[in-house]
């Protein structure tokens, strides 16, 4: 988004009410956000310490001594002396440089152990609050966990109403790490460019051929049943239903309408049967659309921090 997107994305925002604002140094959007918010903090209406700001280390600089390079830069982007968390990006590192098809080639040498001592030395320093990991799994988590002096705040990984992630979270719930959902929504603006289609002409309900159906969480006819019975919008009920998993949302939209709406989900509660019926649509790792298997290089799938050698 440019900066005048930013600039009224976060001005609805924090109309709103959203406090919880993610970015990420690979995002390249820290600067126009910490613009947006010196704004804000300058005309007095909003304070720092009312706002919880994520932002993430990126897989080039996946190395101890990178952390603290990268936090400062981010802290400089968003004109800010502190992050309420920050969070490795990804866990497979790549090497700054890049190659003859100008890539990133991955780092077979990542060692988490060492980057989350890095970590809890910005914590040391004031300069984050908390800190985490993203896209991480079970394995990878536990292992920085067991050998960690600050244990991980929180693991924030993809996840939505057709990729549930029931075992990971549970896994996390149980050492107290909270689990943050990115594209809670399914990814609906990934999943039509994937299937070259649009969704409100072919809403999974009416369209007579599965072969032409776009299926997404918002069109699944449970959630539009349940969107009617509680007059509620369909991303309405993905957040809620999520919510009430003890999962931690962050949906993204840049219309106005949209960003409103996606708060106004503290209003009403799913019925346990409802939110047994929503467990059900669960349906694994084939409806990742962030880094699936198949789109991974070969370097990626052999290198030893591969997420996807475990199946959570």
């Amino acid at each position: 988004a440019g900066t005048d997107d930013i600039d009224k994305t976060i001005d609805t925002a924090l109309e709103a009410g959203f406090r919880h604002i993610d970015t990420a140094y690979g995002y390249k959007n820290e600067e126009a956000i910490g613009k947006s918010l010196k704004r804000w903090f300058d005309s007095g209406k909003i304070k720092r310490e009312e706002l919880f700001i994520v932002t993430k280390l990126p897989s080039t600089g996946n190395r101890a001594e990178d952390v603290e390079k990268y936090l400062k830069q981010s802290l400089e982007n968003l004109q800010m002396t502190y992050v309420d968390l920050y969070l490795i990006h990804k866990p497979i590192g790549y090497f700054p440089e890049l190659d003859k098809h100008g890539k990133h080639v991955p780092d077979p040498s990542t060692d988490h152990l060492s980057i989350w001592k890095a970590m809890e030395a910005q914590v040391d320093a004031g300069r984050a609050r908390s800190i985490g990991m993203s896209n991480f799994n079970a394995r990878q988590v536990k292992r920085v966990w067991e050998n960690a002096r600050i244990k991980p705040a929180n693991n924030q990984v993809e996840l939505n109403l057709f990729f549930q992630q029931k075992e990971l979270v549970a896994f996390c719930k149980a050492l107290d790490v909270t689990i943050c959902a990115y594209s809670p929504l399914g990814s609906p603006g990934m999943r039509i460019k994937k299937n070259k289609g649009d969704p409100s002409k072919q809403v999974a309900t009416i369209s007579p051929l599965p072969s032409q159906r776009i299926e997404m969480p918002l069109t699944d006819p449970v959630v539009l049943k349940l969107a009617e019975k509680y007059k509620k919008t369909p991303s309405q009920i993905l957040i809620r239903h999520s919510i009430q998993r003890g999962v931690v949302v962050i949906p993204k939209s840049n219309n106005p309408e949209r960003l409103k709406q996606n708060i106004q989900v503290f209003d009403f509660t799913l019925s346990p049967e409802d939110v047994y019926e929503l467990d059900f649509l669960d349906r694994g790792e084939k409806c990742r659309s962030y880094e699936p298997r198949e789109t991974m290089s070969k370097s990626e799938l052999e290198h030893p921090e591969n997420p996807r050698k475990d199946p959570y």
